[in-house]
């Protein structure tokens, strides 16, 4: 399976539709936003027909948010609130039929993302918050933060990121996209 990700977009609806156009032409199966979409305008991006996975960023207070997300086409949405366990099944595993277990956390309390690090339950810890792309083994697990909207001391760049669950899981089965900020 290949699943997008991409955090923080905050009503930018450019870099939200690119990061959608970056996941089409890849063919995902699945995409998880890791918080901070902001507002329903921006989450009807997302809309796609393929499967999205949101969680609650810290600037996520529009009451219509999970409504919006829960409410998509053929119930392609799915809104988690605070934090997600999405356990995969994939091609590569089913003779063992272990799952690739994946944690989804906005990533406001870093002790809380060291604890899904360090737990040795997770495959993947999918975070964002910091603004700042971080693919790196930690603990046993993969630590994607795919980063955000470029903000001053973060990234200067906005990057989304590609997992592929039938490869082994490692840092290298994720690709990072830096996704143009002209016009942003």
């Amino acid at each position: 399976m290949r699943i997008g990700c991409c955090s923080d977009t905050h009503d930018n609806l450019n870099l939200a539709q690119q990061a959608v156009e970056t996941f089409m032409s890849a063919d995902v199966d699945m995409i998880i936003h890791c918080g901070d979409i902001v507002s329903p305008f921006t989450a009807s991006v997302f809309e796609t027909g393929v499967p999205l996975h949101a969680v609650r960023g810290n600037n996520d207070g529009e009451w219509a948010l999970a409504s919006t997300i829960e409410g998509f086409e053929n119930g392609s949405g799915t809104y988690h609130g605070e934090s997600a366990h999405l356990s995969i099944e994939t091609h590569a595993n089913e003779s063992s039929h272990s799952p690739v277990d994946i944690a989804v956390y906005h990533g406001t309390s870093e002790r809380l993302v060291d604890a899904l690090l360090g737990c040795g339950q997770y495959d993947y810890v999918l975070r964002g918050h910091t603004h700042e792309q971080t693919v790196e083994l930690s603990d046993g697990s993969v630590h994607v933060n795919p980063g955000g909207l470029p903000i001053s001391g973060a990234d200067d760049a906005y990057h989304v990121a590609i997992i592929e669950t039938d490869l082994a899981v490692s840092p290298d089965a994720v690709t990072v996209h830096d996704i143009s900020t002209d016009d942003n």
